[in-house]
Parts: C-alpha cells; structure tokens; sequence
C-alpha cells in the first residue's frame, strides 16, 4: 500500500497513562461508529499473559472485534517495526469491510511508528548484547546508561536506567555503525505521517490514577496473577525474557524464586506502574495533537469529535 493509499485511512487514536479507562472508552467509541480495536499495547501481543496486562475481557471482546492481541508467545522478540507491519495489516483489512479504525493502547512508540514510520538502523549483535546483559548483572544498568553517554549523549539523556532493552540497543547500533542512534532518529525526523488521525488522551488528576492504579494492581492478584505467573515460568517461559522483566511478571517471578515476600511483590508493581505511568504521561506531553479530556465526563464531547473527524 502507497502513502497516498495510507492517506485515505482515518484512524482514531486512544492514547493515556495505564489504568486512565482507555479500553472503555473505546469500546464505547466503536460501539457507537461501527469501528473495530486495534491494540496498541506492546505487553497485550503476548499470549497467556492476560492478567498482568489488563487485556480486555472476553465479555469486552465480544461486544467489539480486537486485534493485535495474542499473537505471539512470550519468548518472541516484538518490535515496534513488528506492530507496525502486523497494525498496517489489519487496518487495511478493517477498511476494505467498511469499518472505522480505534487504535488503542499505552505504548508511545508503537503509536508513533504507526503514524510516522521507523528510523532505518543497523541490526542486532548477538554476541555483543549478551556481554552487555552480563556487565548489566554484574555492575548494574546505570554502568550500561554511563557507557551510552559516552558515545550517545542525547539517547542517554532520554533514557531511564531501568529500560535495559532500549539501553543495550542504543550501545548496539553505535558499535555497528559508529554513529549514535539519535542520529539515525534525527536524519529520519519522523516527519511522515502515513494515516489521517485523531488523538485523544485520557486525562486523570494524578491522585485519582495512582488510587486507580493501585486498585487495579490488588484486582490482578486478586483474580490470580501469581498462579498465572507459575505457570509461564513452568511452560519453559524464564524470568530472563524481554516479557518477563515487564512490570508484574518480574516482581511475581522474584517472589516465586523466594526474593521476597508477596506483600512486597505488590508494593513494587505498584510503585513501579506509577513510575510507569508517569513516563508515559511524559512521553504523549511532547505531541501537541492530542485532544486531552476527562472520561467519562466528557463522553459527549469524545463522541462529538470523532464522529466529526469520520465523517
């Protein structure tokens, strides 16, 4: 498909903190079009990890067709150049049978490589990113951070110390190419935009999401997410993989392995999806075209706009 086809694709785009009631809203929304969900959550691709990351329902999913969600196991490296191909497909699929397009989810850069494409970068060294993994358990990710500074201020700059994935990346595509990856960021701009788009973000005084947060996470223990955890680690799923460092597998995996107690495995998903939420909220700050409301309190208004910007 051209960009000039893309261009004739409309898609709205939910976008907030996690636990901001983005899967509501837009199950509301494409209830009311006649739309369809697209999952923008890069956690939700993996199958069997339904609790720790707030997949919609079933009773949710039959109400509106979902896509993007189970679609790989959790030992699979996804990438964001992987949800952008797979979303661009489904899409596609979804306006040949005359159906509206709700792109959902939490995860910025999945969004923003949808809109706006991906900057070209050299691949992966194998060998390389397990000696970093290494003198990442050895001295801790801020020596990983420290040595990215080095050759890549601005991406270093950019990144928290517990982002491993994106640490390692950025010190890979230096010592492949010699150039740092905010320069490859930079020559590409992200200046492209391949879809017509509204963006609306949830808004939620922040002492009210944290509560949110907070009552989401005793929810997930509550409806098992340790005996969902077991069992991964048991299906051969080990605590080392990308999926299983993300927030609420890491911390039931250390509990399991008796590095702590269970009340303080929940205290650390809380406190660390507050941190998360937090990031994100930083990250959707930068983008000056999103429409920023309270739900449901301004349901109305939500509707209004997009029945607009359809039609």
């Amino acid at each position: 498909m051209s960009r000039e086809q893309l261009h004739t694709s409309r898609l709205v785009v939910i976008v907030g903190p996690t636990a901001s009631g983005k899967t509501e809203l837009s199950i509301r929304l494409a209830e009311e079009c006649g739309g369809e969900i697209v999952n923008a959550d890069s956690m939700q691709v993996y199958r069997g990890m339904d609790i720790g990351t707030a997949k919609p329902t079933p009773e949710q999913r039959q109400r509106v067709p979902h896509h993007l969600i189970d679609i790989v196991t959790p030992d699979m490296n996804f990438t964001a150049a992987d949800f952008r191909r797979e979303a661009a497909r489904v899409i596609a699929d979804i306006g040949q049978r005359g159906k509206h397009v709700f792109v959902v989810g939490g995860t910025g850069l999945y969004i923003k490589a949808l809109l706006q494409g991906l900057a070209e970068s050299p691949g992966g060294d194998e060998a390389y990113r397990e000696e970093l993994q290494l003198l990442a358990r050895e001295m801790g990710n801020t020596e990983l951070l420290r040595q990215l500074a080095l050759v890549d201020p601005e991406t270093a700059q950019r990144l928290h110390p517990n982002d491993q994935v994106r640490i390692i990346r950025a010190l890979e595509v230096y010592r492949q190419s010699g150039r740092p990856l905010s320069s490859f960021r930079d020559a590409h701009g992200f200046a492209g935009t391949y879809y017509q788009s509204l963006k609306i973000g949830l808004r939620v005084d922040r002492d009210e999401l944290y509560r949110r947060i907070e009552q989401r996470v005793d929810r997930m223990v509550a409806a098992g997410l340790v005996d969902e955890v077991r069992g991964l680690l048991a299906a051969g799923y080990g605590p080392g993989l990308k999926s299983m460092r993300s927030i609420g597998y890491k911390e039931m995996c250390a509990f399991l392995a008796g590095t702590y107690g269970l009340e303080e495995a929940v205290r650390l998903i809380k406190r660390d999806s507050r941190r998360y939420a937090k990031r994100q909220l930083t990250w959707f700050s930068r983008e000056n075209e999103i429409y920023w409301l309270e739900y449901p309190d301004n349901f109305a208004t939500i509707c209004k706009y997009v029945i607009e910007f359809l039609a």
